[in-house]
């Protein structure tokens, strides 16, 4: 006998990941969707917020690249619906030294051979291309540059809106200032202990919860070895021409060696964005800040100073965030193995490319049993070996 449960589908986290997991289940007829936000709805407590994030096909694997094409298809089916443009493209990027350094830069041989592998259209162009392109560049004769024409920028502040307002159109129920305690698996169903003592049952739960995963595995006896950092994104007012930065002119970019440095055209603020990928320091939810980080901020405006000086002046606005990294870099995209009606997803800060995909994965994963993008999450198991190290090796340049 089935039981009965209060929902056939609870998300939670209300982020970019869940948010879009609560739409791609609210989608199903008949299935009855819940969606819990341990805050307000659109807090800046997490990784989430935000009005650009890098959407591209350039990536160091074949798998990352199919799943990039998905996602591509995936947000123009959100864009479709919701009548909200999220994805905008700039061209991409991605700049690294002619010479390997000692192995200390991003593998752009390893980009090259992904894009071939899957017909990604690129062109491989050397300093002074770059920046006869690009004039606000400015390079040596050491460095060489990949640009894909289909990378941009993803606006979460239209993305996960979208996915929010669509799950309410379909009939899922959104509630913030709601925060889970702990979760119990039995055969059949998944209760959820909310702080204010309240009990909900399930039949099966998401949790997109990044930062806070580890609270709610615990009780169901899993942890992950995570890292959480702050990071730290700034804006600038160029004091050069701004047109040189307006995004017909100025794709978005990644700096393919460490330090590693990304950055965007002017969008959603009046000037160009740039962060350090991994620049922070180890926090915890409870000891992290949004103050700017002095030592990162140096590091930065010595980037901007030796290749964009035009935007080389003290920034406007500096928001602070969570990274919560898994320690390969990769995706979490399972059930848990003990409980595997409790399924889980991690971004490693890096996966606003791939919201809506991954919450649609997850939604066809639980309520389907597979994906068609099974193919590609062979790398994102919760069960792989370096998760269930107790002190694994740490590689988080992508």
């Amino acid at each position: 006998m089935t039981r009965r449960t209060d929902w056939d589908v609870v998300v939670v986290g209300l982020g970019a990941l869940g948010s879009a997991a609560a739409y791609w289940a609210s989608r199903r007829d008949g299935v009855r969707v819940l969606a819990l936000e341990r805050f307000e709805i659109g807090h800046s407590f997490g990784a989430s917020q935000d009005v650009s994030r890098i959407i591209r096909l350039s990536y160091h694997r074949p798998d990352y690249v199919r799943l990039a094409k998905r996602a591509y298809a995936t947000w123009a089916e959100v864009e479709a619906e919701s009548g909200t443009r999220v994805v905008f493209r700039t061209g991409g990027l991605d700049v690294g030294p002619r010479e390997k350094d000692h192995g200390v830069e991003i593998d752009l041989d390893a980009y090259v051979a992904s894009m071939r592998a899957e017909g990604v259209p690129f062109e491989t162009l050397d300093a002074g291309e770059v920046m006869r392109r690009f004039p606000a560049w400015r390079l040596g004769e050491q460095h060489m540059g990949l640009f894909q024409p289909d990378a941009g920028l993803a606006d979460p502040s239209r993305g996960n809106a979208a996915h929010r307002d669509l799950a309410t159109r379909h009939g899922a129920t959104l509630r913030e200032h709601a925060a889970v305690a702990r979760i119990e698996s039995t055969a059949g169903e998944v209760a959820l202990h909310l702080e204010n003592g309240e009990r909900i049952t399930a039949g099966t739960v998401i949790l997109a919860t990044d930062s806070w995963a580890n609270d709610l595995l615990a009780p169901l006896g899993a942890h992950l070895p995570l890292t959480i950092t702050q990071e730290q994104v700034s804006w600038f007012t160029p004091r050069v021409d701004p047109a040189l930065f307006g995004p017909d002119r100025f794709p978005v970019w990644i700096w393919m060696h460490e330090p590693s440095f990304y950055g965007f055209p002017t969008h959603g603020h009046p000037g160009p964005k740039i962060g350090q990928d991994v620049g922070g320091r180890e926090v915890t939810n409870a000891t992290r800040t949004y103050e700017r980080d002095e030592d990162a901020h140096a590091r930065v405006m010595a980037f901007l100073e030796a290749h964009l000086p035009g935007m080389a002046v003290e920034p406007f606005l500096t928001k602070t965030c969570l990274y919560t990294l898994t320690p390969d870099r990769d995706f979490v995209v399972d059930a848990l193995p003990e409980h595997p009606d409790v399924h889980l997803v991690l971004g490693s800060a890096h996966a606003y490319k791939f919201a809506s995909v991954l919450g649609r994965i997850m939604v066809e994963r639980a309520l389907d049993g597979s994906s068609p993008s099974e193919p590609e999450l062979g790398a994102f198991r919760i069960d792989r070996p370096i998760l269930r190290d107790s002190s694994p090796v740490r590689t988080f340049l992508i």
